[in-house]
């Protein structure tokens, strides 16, 4: 068996250990395996994968699906190999990949939570903390926590009550302690600043009325430059929904560190993040090479413990 053979296959273990069935991906990535073999190919390249990608007829889209087995393939050989090519996004046409997401460091998510209360007007400014702060710890929606009235927000008893998701279901969020305190402060400071507001919303804009997504983005793009964050080259600008990304990112990287049962815990997460399904969020082991590193180390602990 070749290198880059057993390599695949414990690549394709380590994503069936985490929930994927990989009934189509699995037999496709073989085939591409099979191709480097007889091409005399030691590793990936960008080349050979688009050259495999486009060589059944079909239409586009089917090329970018392949192409897109071999780019999983290839972030986690990257990641042992350094050799290894990884095939750029949009290098064939075809529907709009899934954004990678920017993921803040716990440093520029302080520095926005800062640049927020420099905003002119003292209720914009407290609402924008607040709520830069509740999604970048719990992961919540932007729209989720915009549309949050104040008798979902239960501060005794550290629970936010979160209606309308996205997928037309409720779900309960505790608290931890310094974030009912931050809402806590918060709360205060609007209702002094705005005594008779025109909604119950729990988050008001500087008029006293409900927040909207459209002022949301736009007050953002603001913040990320009074913060001194920049775009990263051939990267999508960083959005707000990032914080939601970088949440769920930093959770699972600090249950690798800390040799957590990820499988087992991923469900969980899955549940607070509101997705429809753990697959969902098993997605974010792509979104940051870190992870898929750690997640491929553990795979091969695993195994040599078991020889």
């Amino acid at each position: 068996m070749s290198a880059l053979r057993q390599t695949a296959g414990d690549y394709l273990a380590m994503r069936r250990s985490l929930g994927y069935k990989l009934e189509r991906q699995g037999p496709m990535l073989m085939d591409f395996i099979s191709y480097l073999e007889k091409a005399g190919a030691a590793t990936v390249s960008v080349e050979a994968a688009l050259a495999w990608a486009v060589l059944p007829s079909g239409a586009p889209v089917w090329h970018k699906h392949r192409l897109s087995v071999a780019r999983g393939f290839a972030a986690y050989l990257k990641t042992v190999d350094a050799a290894c090519q990884v095939p750029p996004r949009r290098l064939l046409a075809g529907p709009a990949e899934r954004v990678t997401p920017y993921l803040y460091s716990q440093e520029e998510i302080a520095a926005l939570v800062h640049a927020a209360g420099t905003l002119g007007r003292p209720l914009q400014a407290a609402t924008y903390q607040a709520l830069i702060s509740l999604l970048a710890v719990t992961g919540l929606r932007a729209g989720e926590a915009i549309r949050l009235a104040r008798a979902h927000v239960d501060l005794d008893a550290a629970l936010i009550t979160v209606v309308n998701t996205k997928f037309g279901k409720t779900r309960l969020v505790p608290l931890h302690p310094d974030t009912t305190g931050m809402l806590c402060h918060y709360a205060t400071r609007r209702d002094e600043l705005c005594p008779v507001p025109g909604t119950d919303a729990f988050f008001l804009s500087s008029t006293g009325r409900p927040l909207l997504i459209s002022s949301i983005d736009s007050t953002f793009a603001r913040l990320l430059g009074m913060a001194g964050i920049a775009v990263p080259p051939g990267h999508a600008r960083p959005r707000v929904h990032d914080l939601r990304h970088s949440m769920a990112v930093s959770a699972l990287l600090e249950w690798y560190r800390t040799g957590a049962d990820v499988s087992a815990r991923m469900p969980a997460l899955s549940t607070w993040l509101g997705h429809a399904d753990p697959a969902s969020t098993f997605w974010y082991l792509h979104a940051s090479p870190e992870l898929l590193a750690l997640a491929a180390g553990m795979l091969q602990d695993s195994q040599e413990n078991k020889r």
